[in-house]
């Protein structure tokens, strides 16, 4: 069995859990800690995989759980709307660091020097040839492209994220996870505005491969929020 087909097997019809913390959150600390102990509790609860950001909490992560992590860099640049993975000298911090999977964002929208999204996955995959890809994106057209040009998995991460999908309500995309499920043979990772158990269920049941579960797991201030905003 080759790396792929394991981690398919793995990952298969469980949750993923994304324990990410960025500067400015309560749970950020620059030397981490936090978030390998996010990643211990969701492995006991019974996750199949860590979705992480920055090299230091991928790091711990990667010695704390033995899961399939999907790493991915935040990053912001001048003149260019994608923050996630964004470069190859992201990339090339995250291949460091082992992680097993490598997430970007794989939206249609202007890239800052000019280049397509098709030919930064040319030159990811000419510069890493065996590194398994998937693609964050927020339309059905994203999706359908991203299959064509070889990534491994099409998450819905962007879906209500960005410019042309802003309007959509603050739920999981079940038609946009239904439709892709329909159309293109690379497994759906359903991700983004999954609040509640029964949305992932119903993710599932729209025809997802896997799901990631972030925030309504690992943002405790985001939890906290939505109980006091539904008593006032």
């Amino acid at each position: 069995m080759n790396k792929k087909e394991e981690i398919l097997n793995q990952i298969k019809g469980g949750i993923i859990v994304s324990c990410q913390a960025l500067p400015g959150e309560p749970l950020y600390v620059e030397e981490g800690g936090v978030m390998k102990l996010m990643a211990l509790a969701a492995k006991e609860a019974g996750a199949v995989g860590i979705r992480a950001q920055g090299v230091t909490d991928i790091v711990q992560i990667k010695e704390t759980v033995d899961l399939p992590v999907i790493g991915i860099i935040k990053q912001s640049y001048e003149g260019m709307s994608q923050f996630i993975t964004a470069t190859m000298k992201e990339v090339d911090a995250l291949v460091e660091t082992g992680c097993e999977i490598i997430a970007l964002d794989c939206t249609l929208r202007p890239r800052f020097d000019g280049t397509t999204i098709n030919d930064f996955i040319a030159e990811i995959k000419a510069k890493y040839p065996d590194i398994l890809l998937m693609a964050d994106i927020a339309t059905f057209e994203e999706g359908v492209n991203a299959a064509n040009i070889g990534l491994d998995f099409v998450g819905t991460t962007l879906s209500g994220y960005t410019e042309n999908t802003k309007d959509r309500p603050n739920e999981v995309d079940l038609g946009l996870i239904k439709k892709l499920s329909e159309t293109i043979s690379v497994p759906i990772i359903a991700e983004g505005r999954i609040h509640y158990p029964d949305q992932a269920k119903a993710a599932y049941d729209a025809g997802a491969f896997s799901v990631v579960v972030g925030g309504a797991i690992t943002r405790p201030k985001e939890i906290a929020a939505r109980f006091i905003n539904a008593v006032k």
